[in-house]
């Protein structure tokens, strides 16, 4: 499997047009496990949190809500920053124009998110209704759009890096970026059953993002900064 991940096909030029800084890459790759350790670490000491009824996102609110927004903002920007390593890490080849417009939408989203927090529901915070949110506010109508649009734009994404690693022959890497959509879109509509499908669907594309963001890192030359 690692000779299909690894090897470039024969006669590709896989050297970018312009090498980009490894700070910038490192970015893509903290993204996701910052976001998902944060909300990790919140979850399991917030009170009234609750992973199999809340969703992340609810942790912007209450007294300590400031963390997660935080966290929001800067994952969005750390996202960023990687979308531009991307662009000038792939250049003109596959994938180097649509990859990283759509990761920038990705981190955008996540600025939104930050700014427009999630509706209270589930018990959470304290004092909250006990039952699911059936009708959103104008800010929680704006996280949720946000969000939407955001995970889109990072499937699509998936798709387009599928085709930059087939073109390659890297037919391991290529397989995978076509199945995580799957698994993002499922997980987001099994959030009708559980909001923990929601979470897991979520965590799987950030956790793509990181493995492709340090697939490029190990692969291309780098600027000193």
């Amino acid at each position: 499997m690692s000779q299909t991940l690894d090897a470039p096909a024969a006669g590709l030029d896989v050297a970018p047009a312009r090498p980009a800084p490894r700070l910038q890459l490192a970015a893509g790759i903290a993204a996701g496990p910052l976001f998902l350790a944060a909300g990790l670490a919140q979850g399991l000491t917030r009170d009234g949190f609750d992973f199999t009824r809340n969703a992340l996102s609810q942790l912007s609110l209450g007294s300590l809500g400031w963390i997660q927004v935080s966290v929001f903002l800067l994952t969005g920007l750390l996202v960023i920053g990687g979308a531009i390593a991307i662009r000038r890490t792939l250049g003109d080849g596959p994938g180097g124009t649509w990859a990283p417009r759509l990761l920038g939408v990705l981190g955008a989203s996540f600025l939104l998110a930050g700014v427009f927090p999630a509706d209270p529901g589930a018990g959470f915070p304290a004092g909250a209704p006990e039952g699911r949110v059936v009708s959103l506010s104008a800010h929680g109508t704006v996280h949720m759009l946000s969000g939407t649009v955001g995970y889109l734009a990072l499937c699509a994404a998936c798709l387009v890096f599928a085709r930059h690693f087939a073109i390659r022959r890297q037919r391991g890497w290529a397989l995978v970026c076509r199945l995580v959509p799957v698994g993002v879109l499922a997980g987001f509509a099994g959030s009708s059953v559980t909001v923990m499908a929601f979470t897991a669907g979520a965590g799987l594309g950030l956790l793509w993002l990181t493995a492709v963001s340090a697939r490029l890192l190990t692969a291309a030359p780098t600027t000193q900064r």
